[in-house]
């Protein structure tokens, strides 16, 4: 039997739609066509998470001294890393203005893109003017207007706001454990100070927490001896060592006065142990 044209043309166009219709599905399947990854319109949104800043570089102040610009270094990248920036004043003291900074950013999430940092200023207004109090932003960043050059507030350091001088005094040797690096709850056990050089002994707890003071492991510590001298910032370390006497520091600094090392003892081996490298392992002799 003969099909008329018009029978012809309607089976030509349903072909067609279907060959579309597949081949607009085929588009659609993740791994299929090129090989390539899924499409970013299959992609699951990537959450945007509420934090702090990294730091807070510095603090400024309006000239009706009652708006704090705060400028913080936030995640950066090629697009929109940081929304809903601000800065709130949580507490209000006759020394201290507290004030947190937040916002939302993906930057968790490294497929964001967010992996680099940039700078964005926060501003918070005050009910009233900042006077001579200092700002404390996220419970540890401080900033003082004492010795500083306005509009901006300094940036205080791990010694506060107003640095111990230099001396032979408790505040002054916690400057030079600083130095060191010295590990947390290092007590000092002995020092030899004339203000312009110092000999520093410490020690700190290793073994287990327990009320028993006459178990050995209690008791158990490690301890340091540092030579330094005084500097416009502080004390400078010059020499570590375990030995006696004034050798070693004189190799490094000539001028460092034997009256404050020529009766030094040595450090325990207890306080200062070594260790050496294991031996090498015997060789087995062949037949």
């Amino acid at each position: 039997m003969r099909r008329s044209g018009g029978t012809r043309r309607a089976a030509v166009l349903l072909c067609a739609a279907a060959v579309l219709l597949l081949g607009a599905c085929g588009t659609r399947v993740a791994g299929q066509g090129d090989g390539g990854s899924p499409s970013s319109a299959a992609a699951e949104p990537i959450p945007w998470a509420t934090m702090q800043p990294s730091a807070v570089n510095g603090v400024r102040v309006s000239g009706d001294r009652r708006t704090l610009l705060l400028d913080t270094q936030v995640p950066g990248g090629a697009h929109a890393c940081v929304r809903k920036l601000r800065a709130v004043l949580t507490d209000s003291m006759t020394d201290l203005v507290w004030v947190q900074i937040t916002f939302t950013s993906p930057s968790m999430d490294r497929a964001s893109g967010c992996t680099k940092e940039s700078t964005a200023t926060a501003k918070v207004r005050l009910p009233e003017p900042l006077g001579d109090r200092d700002v404390m932003v996220d419970h540890y960043t401080r900033f003082t207007a004492e010795g500083a050059k306005p509009p901006a507030l300094r940036l205080c350091g791990k010694l506060g706001c107003t640095p111990p001088a230099t001396g032979c005094t408790p505040a002054s040797y916690d400057q030079a454990l600083m130095a060191v690096g010295a590990p947390e709850h290092t007590y000092r056990d002995s020092q030899r100070c004339d203000g312009k050089w110092l000999v520093l002994d410490f020690s700190w707890r290793t073994g287990p927490a327990c009320d028993d003071s006459t178990d050995p492991a209690c008791s158990s510590r490690l301890g340091d001896r540092w030579f330094f001298r005084a500097r416009e910032s502080g004390w400078a370390p010059i020499v570590r060592t375990s030995a006696g006497g004034c050798r070693d520091v004189r190799r490094k600094q000539p001028a460092f006065p034997s009256s404050l090392c020529e009766s030094l003892a040595p450090l325990s081996p207890s306080l200062h142990p070594s260790y050496p490298p294991p031996s090498a392992s015997p060789t087995t002799a062949g037949p």
